[in-house]
């Protein structure tokens, strides 16, 4: 149903920020979730944390007048419950339904999609290279980009089209220009805003390897080869020709200091090598993954520090808040990047998890070959990446 079809809300209750939710979970503090979207929805991506206790029970149950006894003892009446749904519409009636009849609650404004919104910029103070480097975190997909900014120039790794003017106003903010955008690689489970900067004056870059997959729109930007460097500032960003994940994989040096690993590396797991290629090319992709990870990542100084595009419920964040940790700190926590060829193989083929939602209109989107408006680019992306080997760290204690 479309919010303006449900009933008036029995009760008027109050709306809560989706960073003022994100601000208490952050803060350790115990919360209570109702999502009232159908279980598959939920099934595929909902708002989890230690301190969080998620319930589902889809809107449909309480839409009947007299709510059935069995629905309303699934909802806690000792505590406040924060009611959810995907846009706003069906969380405000479930709540004002609850509400009358005696419950402690309120309701997530804008439900999954405005959760999808937070964006946060996050210093990674543990970068000792030229100028500045930020972390962007989208807590919702786990999507991670990249902000160096040296004197008054500035370079986005990974950028998203969602929010492209946020990159614009953050590096206005601090002082500096935009003057290149990004991209590792054919991404599969968001949409690039890489065009769109590149639309509003910042140089676009994308890994030239990647362009035999099709990208229609590659003449009209800048192609990286691999040992490229760009000058931001004093600072240089290189290209690193890391592919595994997909053929075009590149991974960028940041100020010599920090590597931008699109979804070669995680700091809790490596790429899956399938989204390509699909199952028959996996095994081909995942030794070529590990000749990439073990010449062109590995051999990197060890405290070289090591980012992804991406973390998950499993990755634990470095102490300056960053999904980043030193090429070293890998080496020695996760076994999976001490393995023999074979052995590291056949790690990462056993227990691939579901493929990205959307992922195949996705990649034609970022290819060029699938033209959507915004509000059809921001629902594509909505849910988990999917883009690690395995849903549970390869990291060690």
């Amino acid at each position: 149903m479309n919010p303006e079809d449900f009933p008036t809300p029995e009760a008027d209750v109050e709306t809560v920020s989706p960073d003022a939710l994100k601000e208490r979970i952050d803060a350790g503090e115990d919360v209570t979730l109702l999502d009232a979207r159908m279980q598959s929805d939920y099934d595929e991506w909902h708002i989890d944390g230690d301190t969080v206790t998620s319930i589902n029970v889809p809107y449909y149950e309480f839409l009947d007048e007299e709510i059935d006894d069995e629905v309303l003892d699934a909802v806690p009446d000792d505590r406040e419950v924060t009611v959810l749904c995907a846009k706003g519409g069906a969380s405000e009636f479930v709540a004002g339904a609850l509400k009358a009849r005696g419950y402690d609650v309120n309701h997530l404004e804008n439900g999954m999609n405005g959760w999808a919104s937070i964006y946060e910029r996050v210093e990674v103070s543990n970068y000792d290279g030229p100028g500045a480097l930020y972390q962007y975190q989208r807590p919702s997909s786990g999507c991670l980009g990249y902000l160096l900014v040296e004197g008054d120039e500035a370079a986005v790794v990974d950028p998203l089209r969602a929010f492209t003017d946020r990159y614009l106003d953050d590096v206005a903010e601090l002082g500096a220009e935009l003057t290149y955008a990004f991209d590792t690689h054919v991404h599969a489970d968001h949409i690039s805003g890489v065009r769109e900067l590149h639309a509003e004056g910042v140089e676009g870059v994308i890994p030239a390897p990647a362009v035999d997959r099709g990208i229609t729109y590659a003449e009209e930007l800048t192609t990286a080869e691999d040992g490229d460097t760009f000058a931001v500032g004093d600072a240089t960003v290189e290209a690193v020709y890391t592919p595994g994940h997909t053929t075009g994989m590149t991974s960028y040096l940041l100020g010599e200091r920090l590597l931008a690993t699109g979804d070669g590396l995680f700091i809790e797991s490596v790429a899956r090598p399938d989204l390509e290629e699909g199952d028959d090319g996996a095994p081909a992709a995942a030794r070529t993954l590990y000749h990439s990870l073990q010449e062109r990542v590995l051999a990197l100084p060890e405290d070289t520090l090591v980012g992804g595009a991406h973390f998950s419920d499993a990755a634990e964040p470095a102490g300056d808040g960053t999904y980043t940790a030193t090429v070293g700190q890998l080496e020695s926590q996760m076994p999976a990047l001490t393995m023999t060829k074979d052995e590291f193989v056949e790690l990462i083929l056993s227990d691939m998890p579901p493929r990205p939602a959307n992922y195949e209109e996705i990649i034609a989107t970022n290819l060029g070959q699938n033209a959507v408006d915004d509000d059809e680019a921001f629902s594509l992306e909505l849910g988990p990446n999917n883009c690690a080997a395995s849903q549970e760290s390869l990291a060690g204690d």
